[in-house]
This record gives C-alpha cells, structure tokens and sequence, in this order.
C-alpha cells in the first residue's frame, strides 16, 4: 500500500502517545453543573499564557470566535476586518446569522489589516449608514498563507481601536506560529485585544479545542453565549488534558514546521509549472503558473502519487507541514510534487 504524506492542513494530526495518555488520566466533573477540574486548569493556564484575567474552552475556533463577535457586537452594526478573514469566508455567515452584523471587508494587499486601512473604513457618523461596533484581526492569516502581522502594525491597530473606544477581536487560531516565528511571548503578539481566540487543534497537535481569553466581564458573556450555541460541555476535562499537554510540549516545536515549510517551498523554487509563495509559517501556497493546469487536477494526479494538499483557488493549492510529518517526508512530498506536476516531456 502507497503511504501517503497528508499536508492538508495542521489539523489533521493524531494525538501522541503521551497525549493520549494524559486524556485517559484526566481528572474530570460535570463543567456544566459544578465544573470540570481540568477544563479549570487548560482555562487558568491560556489566561496566564496570554495575559488575560480569563479564558473559556470551546469545541472549536468558529464557535469561538462567533461567541466574540456576539460578545462585543449589537445588531445592525459594522464589523470591520481583512477581506480574506476566515470570519467571512469560513464561518458559514455566523456573523450575519448569529449576531445580526455587518461585515466590511477591507481589502489589503497581502491579508494584513493595518491601522491605516481599518481607519479608512470605518464609516463618518450619519444617519444614512452603519454604525462600526467593533474591530478584528487574523494572526496568522490562513488565506494569506500563514502571514504574520508584525508587532509594530498589531500596536498601530491597537492604539486606533483605543483611540475610536472600539472592541478588538484577534482571530488568533494560529497565533503561537506568530509568537515563534518572531520570536515573541504570546502574550507580546496579542497584547491589548479586547478578545482572542487561539486554537489547540491547529498545528497543536490536540482532536479539538479552543479558547476565547479576555477579561472576567467578557468572559461572563461569552459563558452564557456558548451554552446558546450549544457549546457548554460535561466531562470535557478529557480533551482540555490534551490541551494542558500540548502547552507543555508543542509550543517551541513549531520552529520545526516552519523550517519544514520553507524546506518545502525551497525544493519546488524554479518549478516549470509550480510557483511556492515564500512561508512565514508553516503555509505554503503554490501557484499553478501552466493554464493548462487546474487545482482539481493537480490534486487528483498528487493524490494518486501519495500526496494530499488542498484547492484553494482554481489555480493555488495550499500545503501545511505539521507535527505528524518530518523532514524527510516534507522533502520526499516536494519531490513528488516535482515530478508528478512536471510539463510532459520535461
């Protein structure tokens, strides 16, 4: 049977060994009724992590994020964030839905919502248009490639969102690729946010889970909110070990999958038919540079050859190294790449 080197996204890792362990060993209660143990612990461990007075478990980044929205929103409002965010594109609407909100997208050159574009669209006060109600922000960026927002821009966003008494939300699903690449704390690459939602099950190595981190006011509301949505759980300390685990141990590898992205990229640089944009992270994006060549064919030939990417427009496939590939296997994949997508006859 042909191995396959899955590169789909950093979310389809297994739990470790030591991992596993951990979530069979979980100390647990009932959250809902008087509170898991465990889910205590991960929650007091994000805050102090990420410098909030608190933090809240969820299932998932979207639920987390939609539970922000809601939190720092009102109905028939303006959320201003990048057009490209995952809260427009990948959240089936939640913001319009669940929250009664208007997006305004802000459409950026490479998926950073700097401060001077923000401030341009937020709407002068009249009667004839929408009120903006809030702010948010994507560190790092999906669609953009695992792009990182440099400290000195996130502090001009900040300082406008103070500067306008407008919430701030981070969409901080992979915000620890930004912290390391950076070689900054966490704390540091979310510091003045209203509200943060950072993943457990992206590039974490966790099955599932997130957290919202902000202050007890907030936190409070997005309680309530959360169990609207469905979201409150019972034993969840079962899953919240797994997050306490990856604290422990995942953090400063992800230098590991960033060094495998770029090796990736590195290998495929001067491709005939594919062009890789360079990684901040562990996200390559691969250009189809041959029109006779789409995704869906791309992916089907690669596929076939022992490869798995994903579309993410008719002519970019998009690459994502993670705990669960090594080096030599991202090398290999490129070599697969390489020759699977060569042009016939070269």
């Amino acid at each position: 049977m042909k191995a396959t080197i899955d590169l789909r996204s950093d979310t389809v890792t297994k739990p470790s060994a030591g991992m596993r362990r951990a979530m069979a060993d979980a100390d647990v209660g009932d959250d809902v009724l008087d509170g898991d143990p465990t889910t205590r612990l991960l929650e007091e461990r994000m805050a102090e992590i990420f410098g909030t007075e608190s933090a809240l478990f969820f299932p998932s980044g979207t639920q987390s994020n939609q539970t922000a929205v809601w939190a720092l929103t009102q109905p028939g409002t303006e959320l201003v964030l990048e057009a490209n965010a995952h809260i427009i594109h990948y959240e089936i609407a939640g913001a319009a839905a669940l929250a009664g909100v208007q997006v305004r997208p802000v459409t950026t050159p490479n998926g950073i919502l700097t401060a001077e574009l923000a401030a341009a669209a937020i709407r002068p006060t009249s009667p004839h248009t929408p009120e903006v109600s809030a702010l948010a922000a994507e560190n790092t960026h999906n669609a953009a490639g695992g792009k990182v927002m440099s400290l000195a821009d996130w502090d001009k966003l900040v300082a406008l969102a103070q500067q306008r008494q407008l919430p701030l939300h981070l969409d901080g699903a992979r915000l620890w690729h930004a912290a390391v690449a950076q070689g900054a704390a966490i704390a540091r690459t979310g510091q003045g946010a209203t509200t943060i939602t950072a993943c457990l099950s992206k590039g974490m190595g966790c099955p599932v889970g997130s957290c919202l981190m902000s202050n007890r006011e907030v936190i409070d509301r997005a309680r309530r909110i959360r169990r609207r949505l469905g979201g409150a759980m019972r034993q969840s300390g079962v899953l919240a070990a797994a997050g306490l685990y990856a604290l422990d141990h995942n953090i400063e590898r992800l230098a590991e999958d960033h060094a495998n992205a770029a090796l990736f990229a590195d290998r495929l640089r001067d491709h005939p038919v594919v062009e890789p944009l360079e990684p901040d992270t562990n996200i390559v994006m691969l250009d189809l540079i041959d029109p006779d060549l789409t995704a869906e064919t791309a992916l089907s030939r690669l596929a076939e050859a022992g490869v798995l990417m994903v579309p993410f427009s008719p002519t970019r496939l998009r690459a994502v190294t993670h705990l669960d590939v090594t080096a030599d296997q991202v090398a290999t994949a490129a070599e697969i790449v390489a020759r699977t997508l060569a042009p016939e006859g070269g």
